[in-house]
């Protein structure tokens, strides 16, 4: 198995943080947010974000989110909120042990806090309405679970250096 250097990061910029989580808002917004297997970009930039950078991005930053999209949902005030605050405290607590491992078996952790995450959200909306949500409801942490690769190239894509650090190879 070959083994790939690490590399190491540039720091991550705030606005950089700002503009991801932003977009990830307004992906949510759109109308094929809501429906099945499309995965809540919020949740999965907030675990991102925990992972690599818990002194940042917290739970505050994570409450807010959630205050925005029960807003934007018009569900019940501080169901997403909490749903994210407790996914960004796990995040924020499996941050070193997740980044020990490779890609593939990070997404085996997401996947774990994103259920969890939903899960949350599950038991909120049958508590106040007896409602319940179709098993099908999990595909979207499942979805977001299999992105998670492709969400951490993105994000970390600002943060790497470049390959070529000889700064005389341009005379």
């Amino acid at each position: 198995m070959k083994q790939t250097p690490e590399r190491i990061l540039l720091p991550v910029s705030p606005v950089f943080i700002a503009v991801s989580l932003f977009v990830a808002f307004l992906l949510n917004l759109q109308p094929w947010g809501h429906w099945v297997g499309v995965p809540d970009f919020v949740a999965l930039v907030l675990v991102f974000w925990g992972i690599h950078q818990p002194r940042r991005v917290g739970i505050g930053i994570a409450f807010c989110m959630g205050l925005l999209m029960d807003v934007n949902d018009a569900t019940l005030l501080g169901e997403n909120a909490l749903a994210y605050t407790l996914l960004s405290y796990f995040a924020i607590t499996l941050h070193r042990r997740v980044l020990w491992f490779p890609l593939k078996k990070q997404v085996w952790y997401i996947l774990f806090l994103l259920l969890s995450s939903q899960l949350v959200q599950m038991l909120v909306q049958f508590i106040i309405s007896q409602r319940t949500s179709s098993w099908f409801y999990l595909l979207d942490s499942c979805i977001g679970a299999l992105l998670w690769p492709v969400v951490t190239a993105i994000l970390l894509a600002p943060q790497r250096r470049s390959v070529n650090t000889d700064l005389d190879s341009s005379l």
